[in-house]
């Protein structure tokens, strides 16, 4: 594969001629480092944040609130990843890229210098809107920027910066917060946003969509809206709020309402946010849904396993960022391995079964921890997790990619996103309600919330059976005859169309 192609664009969707063959005029090495170090960025500011939030607390204030400093950044940047993909197809990628990371650098900026909490929180909104496009924009682009058959290896490095940004955040967040102070997790943001900008800036350079596609904003506000109304129900449900109060149901009623009118709209939209002929497609029913309880399996993890570590443990930030390499490095691996050997063989399908049916082991097993537990059996348990999420993480990503015919890949692909930072959010609330219910009305120890913890660990794993239910019931014949459809596409002459996969 050759760095620069000067094939003609096909008029299914920018960058692919149709016959499997990206049509560009990139330096995909440097496009692609550009891409790849704005979506570390989007994932990173996710995690990286929560470790300092009692520094946080402690220098300007709002311990009460001080959720919401992460809680504001998944919401925004979820609320708004699926209306990124289409401004994208209408805009084009670079240039709604290049601005959603400027956007992502000032409010880093402003993040640093925030001298109160609602400050803080309104800065962390804002570098969520930016933060939509980090993730959505690049996992687009990049199956443009490569052909077909290589879709599954280069998703899967994808997953493993996801693995890096997600596990190694915490890591980073209480490295700089132990030297550098708080306010520094946000500064250093600056300079890499920038390199990312340059980078795509010089490189990057895709065909852009057709001009007389209109932006569905009908459908965006409805969905913005019930997205927020969802986050706001898990985040206040059962703790700030009883789950019978006027706000609770209203919420509650708003919710159902703005989905419904969303599908409603969406039915007859002439070009909708999220087509409802994605979800006829037998594949994306059901790998959707698996991916919001992908998203709340990891992030439940992902943010509770560190405050396990160091009340459990009493570990500093710095010494539980550490204490969370058994989880990483298996998750960074895994995918980069797994989502090769399954792009190139293209049996999607028992890579996803075995990750699901590890990760309810792994659940298990964390459910049956107690204060008297070994640090090396928490270990061989993170790195059980690790192995399961690095198999299913960006594989699911390819299967819906793959499912999805040329002029929906973009739609299908914030979709996916989108609704796995929605479990994701949803997953940090529920597990959240779920401690505050465990520890009770006691006070809050360390003691107390390390007992707690591994109880809430087990609801994960009706969740991981339900996940493995749903990729059980994926059509069979998609998963074994991806390779095969996927080399004979690549061979076809340009202009023909090919067949979209369904597994």
């Amino acid at each position: 594969m050759s760095e620069r192609t000067t094939a003609e664009p096909s008029a299914d969707r920018p960058g692919d001629t149709g016959a499997g063959e990206p049509a560009h005029r990139s330096i995909v090495p440097l496009a692609s480092a550009g891409l790849v170090l704005g979506m570390l960025l989007s994932v990173l500011d996710q995690t990286v944040v929560a470790i300092a939030l009692p520094d946080i607390a402690a220098d300007i204030g709002g311990a009460d609130s001080f959720s919401w400093v992460v809680t504001a950044y998944v919401l925004a940047s979820t609320a708004t990843g699926t209306l990124y993909g289409r401004l994208s197809d209408r805009y084009g990628r670079r240039p709604l890229f290049v601005i959603a990371v400027l956007l992502f650098v000032v409010a880093s900026l402003l993040c640093g210098m925030a001298q109160t909490m609602p400050q803080l929180i309104a800065a962390r909104v804002l570098q969520g809107i930016g933060a939509g496009a980090l993730f959505v924009i690049p996992t687009v682009t990049l199956s443009e920027l490569y052909p077909k058959h290589l879709r599954g290896k280069v998703q899967g490095l994808t997953g493993a910066v996801f693995a890096i940004a997600s596990v190694g955040g915490p890591l980073a967040g209480g490295a700089i917060t132990d030297t550098a102070g708080w306010r520094w997790i946000f500064y250093i943001n600056v300079p890499l946003g920038i390199i990312s900008v340059l980078l795509c800036a010089f490189a990057l350079r895709l065909p852009r969509a057709a001009a007389g596609e209109k932006v569905d904003l009908g459908g965006s506000a409805l969905l913005i809206g019930g997205v927020v109304s969802l986050l706001l129900i898990t985040q206040w449900g059962g703790r700030d709020h009883d789950w019978t109060s006027g706000l609770i149901l209203g919420l509650i009623a708003g919710c159902l309402a703005l989905f419904a009118l969303f599908v409603w709209w969406e039915g007859r939209a002439e070009n909708p946010l999220l087509p409802m002929r994605l979800f006829t497609n037998p594949s994306l029913r059901l790998v959707l849904p698996a991916t919001a309880i992908l998203g709340m399996l990891l992030y439940g993890s992902v943010v509770y396993m560190p405050t396990f570590l160091q009340t459990a443990y009493d570990m500093s930030a710095t010494e539980a960022g550490l204490a969370l390499n058994p989880y990483f490095i298996p998750f960074l691996v895994v995918s980069a391995v797994a989502g090769g050997k399954a792009g190139a063989s293209g049996r999607f399908k028992p890579y996803l079964l075995t990750g699901a049916g590890v990760l309810a082991v792994a659940f298990l097993v964390l459910g049956m921890l107690d204060l008297d537990s070994p640090y090396l059996v928490v270990a061989g348990a993170m790195v059980i997790l690790g192995v399961g999420f690095g198999l299913l993480m960006q594989n699911l990503v390819v299967v819906s990619q793959n499912a999805a015919a040329p002029p929906d890949l973009a739609a299908t692909t914030a979709a996916n996103l989108s609704i796995r930072g929605l479990g994701m959010a949803i997953g940090v609330a529920l597990f959240g309600s779920l401690l505050s219910r465990e520890i009770g009305d006691g006070p809050v120890t360390p003691e107390s919330t390390a007992a707690a913890i591994p109880e809430v660990f087990v609801w994960g794993v009706p969740l991981a059976l339900l996940l493995t239910l749903l990729i059980g019931l994926l059509p069979r014949t998609g998963a074994a005859q991806q390779g095969t459809d996927q080399d004979s596409d690549d061979r076809k002459p340009a202009g023909s169309t090919p067949e979209p996969g369904t597994a």
